[in-house]
């Protein structure tokens, strides 16, 4: 997949999308704590992402490098403002990401997982960013998970040997 891939399905979807209010939530995560690797392109990608998203009309909210307190109150904070809006929301991650038991959990860079029991504390499960822009009741709710596909704790916690994410159930509207 092009690295542009993502930017120009976003444009088509919201030529179709009609004019409104539109709000981004964009997060790049990429300096993890040992043991979890570092990543090179997430703050690049968030930063390409939130440029692109500008241009289209959407006030971005811009965030690097978020611990798991700052992620989630990132999120509290844009589906609070997205309920205001009532227009089209859009939420875009770039950084690592898990699936544990048929869930998607997106990893914050303070993340402490040392088994799979540590995971719903530790990182941030998906579904709650959905809630959110469910509850919102926005016309249309856009999400792209910019994860990597291999799994961070994989050699640590043998019961997280999928690699990628789970398919999620999306609210109306998404």
């Amino acid at each position: 997949m092009s690295r542009y891939t993502p930017f120009i399905l976003i444009a088509l979807l919201l030529t179709t999308a009609q004019a409104s209010e539109r709000l981004a939530l964009v997060i790049g995560n990429g300096n993890y704590q040992k043991p979890v690797p570092t990543l090179d392109n997430p703050v690049n990608d968030a930063n390409d992402m939130a440029k692109v998203l500008r241009k289209l009309g959407f006030e971005v909210i811009l965030k690097h490098n978020l611990s798991n307190r700052a992620m989630t109150e990132a999120i509290q904070t844009f589906g609070d403002r997205l309920a205001q809006k009532r227009g089209v929301g859009l939420f875009y991650f770039s950084g690592h990401g898990l699936q544990a038991k048929g869930r998607n959990f997106l990893v914050p860079v303070d993340a402490k997982i040392k088994k799979a029991a540590d995971i719903p504390w530790e990182a941030l499960d998906a579904n709650r960013l959905l809630a959110q822009m469910e509850e919102a009741n926005n016309g249309v709710n856009i999400v792209i998970l910019d994860a990597c596909r291999d799994n961070p704790y994989q050699s640590n916690i043998k019961s997280l040997n999928k690699k990628g994410l789970a398919e999620m159930k999306s609210p109306t509207g998404s």
